[in-house]
C-alpha cells in the first residue's frame, strides 16, 4: 500500500496505484464487468417471465377416402397452397364476427397453416397407395398433374355456436398442357365439444379429415 498526503489528510493507496486517478480507472472497470456480467442474468430471467404457447398439429385425414378410384400410373405433384395472409401464420384464426378476427390466446400451430395443409394433404394421398407418386415442388417427380389449392377459411367461428370451419378450393391442373381438368370448393363444419384451445382445435381438425377425404376421393376419381 502507498500512504499519500493532501488536504490534512493521510489516504493509503492500494499497490500499482500511483495517485487517485487510478483508484477512480480501477473502480469504474469494475462496475463496468459487473454490468456486463447482469446484463446476461437478466435477460435470461425476461426469457421465463411467460409460458410458452401450447403447439397443435393435424390430422392427414380422419375419414376413409369414399372411392375405389385408382391411378397408378400418374403422378400428382402438389402444389404450394395459397391463403389471404390473415389464415396463412402459425396464429390459430377466430372469427368472432362478419369481418372481425382474433387470434387464439397462447396457441399455435406447429408450422405455418400453408405449410400444414401442404403437407397432411401429401401425407393423406401416399396413405391411399393409388397414385404413382405424389410430392411437393422441389423433388424431382416426373409430374402429371398438379393440385392446386386456396385456402378460403381455416377458423373457429362463433356466430351461432362455436365450430371448426375449414374451406378449400382446388384445381387439378394438367402439367403437360397447363388446362385445368377440373376445380371444385370444399367446405365442412364441426361443432366444438367446450370451449377451451384443445376442443377448438380438435373442431378444426375434424373439419380438415373430412375435407381431406373428399379432396383425395374426387381427385382420384378425375385422375
Amino acid at each position: 500500500m502507498i500512504p499519500q498526503t493532501g488536504m490534512g489528510k493521510t489516504m493509503v493507496l492500494p499497490e500499482g496505484c500511483s495517485d487517485r486517478s487510478d483508484v477512480t480507472t480501477r473502480a469504474s472497470r469494475v462496475r463496468m464487468l459487473a454490468s456486463a456480467m447482469a446484463l446476461p442474468m437478466l435477460l435470461a430471467l425476461s426469457g421465463c417471465g411467460s409460458a410458452p404457447n401450447d403447439t397443435f398439429d393435424l390430422s392427414a385425414v380422419s375419414t376413409p377416402v369414399s372411392t375405389s378410384a385408382s391411378a397408378r400410373n400418374r403422378q400428382l405433384l402438389i402444389a404450394d397452397p395459397s391463403a389471404l395472409k390473415a389464415v396463412d401464420s402459425e396464429q390459430i384464426l377466430v372469427r368472432v364476427a362478419g369481418s372481425e378476427v382474433r387470434y387464439l390466446s397462447k396457441s399455435q400451430w406447429s408450422d405455418k397453416l400453408t405449410r400444414v395443409v401442404q403437407s397432411k394433404l401429401v401425407e393423406a394421398f401416399e396413405d391411399t397407395g393409388r397414385l404413382g407418386g405424389v410430392g411437393k415442388p422441389g423433388q424431382g417427380l416426373a409430374i402429371d398433374y398438379q393440385l392446386i389449392s386456396d385456402v378460403r377459411a381455416f377458423e373457429i367461428a362463433t356466430g351461432g355456436g362455436d365450430r371448426g370451419v375449414v374451406e378449400i378450393s382446388v384445381k387439378l391442373l394438367n402439367d403437360r398442357n397447363g388446362s385445368v381438368k377440373a376445380q371444385k370448393v370444399f367446405r365442412a363444419e364441426v361443432p366444438s365439444a367446450g370451449s377451451g384451445s384443445s376442443a377448438y382445435v380438435a373442431a378444426l381438425d375434424q373439419a380438415f379429415g373430412q375435407v381431406t377425404g373428399q379432396i383425395v376421393a374426387w381427385t382420384l376419381q378425375q385422375l
